[in-house]
């Protein structure tokens, strides 16, 4: 598998990218965030493991949110020494699909970089979702509802991809979390709210539906109508 690393701490980068090697991946590397987007856009990576702070112009954070706004779906791993909850949710939210703080131990990011890269493999598997009139297509990325096409940013796409899933079951906001954002901090964050409520003023109000139900003291369901 190929995985690009954007980290400009020349130490952390080859100590990161030598293990990789080690465990049978193959490796690119940038050191700010310019060369980072530019990298990504322009080759194939099974992952990429990005640091928050970079030098040159373009953080982390604005590596990731321009590779999401051109559709780059790509599993993107946070390595950040910003250990502060408000910056790993800041960071979930712009599109990651984890966060790891520095300083770590090499087994846990190989884990979760594998783990990640599994998960986007196994979600290959099926092409189509449908639940009622919403459809869902994962190869071309869209969302119709009663052949509309409704626009979704990529984290409401997964969100909406996790509750069709598991539809007519109830999902907690753990589960969410996890599913998700793939990372466990307090459930009683309200980004899961935040982004649900995002999603049903596109899913359910322009149809007059409401197909994301809050269960009480529980979380959500989607069902179909």
């Amino acid at each position: 598998m190929r995985i690009l690393v954007v980290e400009d701490d020349t130490d952390v980068a080859g100590f990161v990218m030598k293990g990789l090697r080690e465990a049978g991946h193959e490796t690119a590397q940038a050191g700010n965030g310019a060369d980072g987007l530019s990298l990504a856009t322009r080759e194939p990576f099974d992952a990429i493991i990005l640091d928050r702070m970079l030098p040159g112009g373009m953080d982390g954070l604005g590596v990731l949110e321009t590779l999401r706004a051109r559709d780059n779906q790509t599993p993107v791993l946070f390595l950040s020494a910003m250990v502060g909850v408000d910056d790993r949710v800041r960071g979930l939210q712009a599109g990651g699909d984890d966060y790891l703080t520095k300083p770590f131990a090499f087994s846990e990011l190989l884990a979760r970089v594998e783990a990640l890269m599994r998960r986007g493999r196994a979600a290959q598997g099926a092409t189509r979702l449908m639940v009622g009139d919403l459809e869902m297509d994962l190869l071309s990325r869209t969302v119709r509802r009663r052949g509309r096409k409704i626009d979704l940013q990529p984290r409401e796409f997964r969100l909406l991809e996790f509750l069709m899933r598991h539809a007519g079951q109830v999902v907690t906001r753990t589960m969410l979390l996890e599913g998700v954002w793939d990372y466990h901090f307090d459930p009683q964050t309200n980004v899961i709210d935040v982004h649900v409520s995002r999603l049903r003023q596109k899913i359910d109000k322009p149809f007059d539906a409401a197909s994301i139900q809050t269960v009480r003291s529980a979380g959500y369901m989607l069902r179909a109508e």
